[in-house]
C-alpha cells in the first residue's frame, strides 16, 4: 500500500536539517548534469535564429533566471503565508533561505535581458513595462532581505517581511502578463501551457535543460542555507552540538561556533 510521506515532521528543525543534509548531493549533481546539458544543446547543437543569429542564445540562461525569480518570490509568498498562519518557524526559515537566490536570478535576467536588448533594440535599457516590474521584483526581493534583518527581534522582522512578501506577490502576475497588458518592447511569450512553443525544438530542450539546472541549483543551495539559518537560530539545542561535531555526543560551544563558521564559509562560496 501507498505510503504517505509524513511532510509535517520535517518542520521539525533537527529532522529538516537530516532530510537537507541528504538531498543537497543529490540536487548539487542534478543541477551541474542539466546545467552542462543544457549549454552544449543551447550553444553548440541550437540552430542560429533565423533573425537574431546567434545572439539570441542568451535566452537560455535569461529565460530560466527570470522563471526562477518569479517562481521563488511566489515560494517566499507561500511559506510566509504558512508562517503567519501556523506560526511554523521553518517556514520563516525557507522563506529568508530562498530569498537572496531568488534575488540573484532577478539580477541575472535583467543582466542577461540588457545584454539580449543590446544587439537587438539598440540600448542595454529601456522603462519597459515588463523590465520595469523586474527591476521592482529586485527591489521587493532587496527589501525583504533588509526589512528582516532591520529588526532587532527576530520574530517581529520575520512577520513584518512577511507581510511585505504578501503585499508584494502581486507584481509576478504584472511581470507575466505585462507583455500582453501593455504595448512593450519586450517580445511576447515563446512558451504558454496552452500552445506548442513557437521555436525549434533543439532551442526548447535547451531552454528546458537551463530551467531544470537553475530549479535544482536553487533548491540545492536554499536548503544549504537553511540549514546554516536553522543551526543559527536552534545554537543552544543538543542535536546541533551533534550534527556540527558528527557526533552522538555534542561537544564544546567553542567547536561547534567554529563547524558553524566553516558550514557559513561553504555557503557564501
Amino acid at each position: 500500500m501507498f505510503r504517505k510521506i509524513p511532510w509535517f515532521k520535517f518542520s521539525s528543525p533537527p529532522n529538516f536539517y537530516w532530510l537537507a543534509d541528504r538531498l543537497t548531493p543529490w540536487l548539487w549533481g542534478g543541477a551541474a548534469i542539466l546545467g552542462i546539458m543544457g549549454l552544449y544543446v543551447g550553444f553548440f547543437v541550437a540552430p542560429p535564429d533565423y533573425q537574431q543569429g546567434d545572439s539570441y542564445r542568451i535566452m537560455f540562461i535569461h529565460v530560466p533566471t527570470a522563471w526562477m525569480g518569479m517562481f521563488i518570490y511566489l515560494l517566499i509568498a507561500l511559506y510566509s503565508v504558512i508562517f503567519l498562519t501556523w506560526r511554523i518557524k521553518m517556514a520563516d526559515v525557507m522563506a529568508i533561505a530562498l530569498a537572496p537566490t531568488g534575488a540573484l536570478m532577478t539580477f541575472l535576467s535583467l543582466w542577461t535581458g540588457a545584454l539580449w536588448g543590446a544587439p537587438t533594440w539598440g540600448t542595454y535599457w529601456v522603462w519597459d513595462a515588463r523590465l520595469t516590474s523586474t527591476l521592482i521584483l529586485l527591489f521587493l526581493y532587496l527589501g525583504y532581505m533588509a526589512l528582516h534583518a532591520a529588526v532587532d527581534d527576530r520574530e517581529k522582522g520575520a512577520r513584518a517581511a512577511s507581510l511585505l512578501a504578501l503585499v508584494g506577490v502581486v507584481n509576478v502576475p504584472i511581470i507575466y502578463f505585462s507583455v500582453e497588458w501593455w504595448h512593450s518592447l519586450h517580445q511576447g511569450m515563446s512558451v504558454t501551457l496552452t500552445d506548442a512553443p513557437s521555436m525549434a525544438a533543439s532551442m526548447f530542450a535547451a531552454m528546458l535543460l537551463m530551467t531544470g539546472a537553475c530549479w535544482l541549483y536553487s533548491a540545492a543551495i536554499a536548503l544549504r542555507r537553511a540549514q546554516v539559518e536553522a543551526l543559527e537560530r536552534e545554537a543552544g539545542n543538543p542535536w546541533v552540538q551533534d550534527e556540527l561535531l558528527g557526533a552522538e555526543e555534542g561537544g564544546d560551544a567553542a567547536t561547534a561556533a567554529e563547524a558553524s563558521g566553516d558550514l557559513q564559509r561553504e555557503v557564501r562560496s
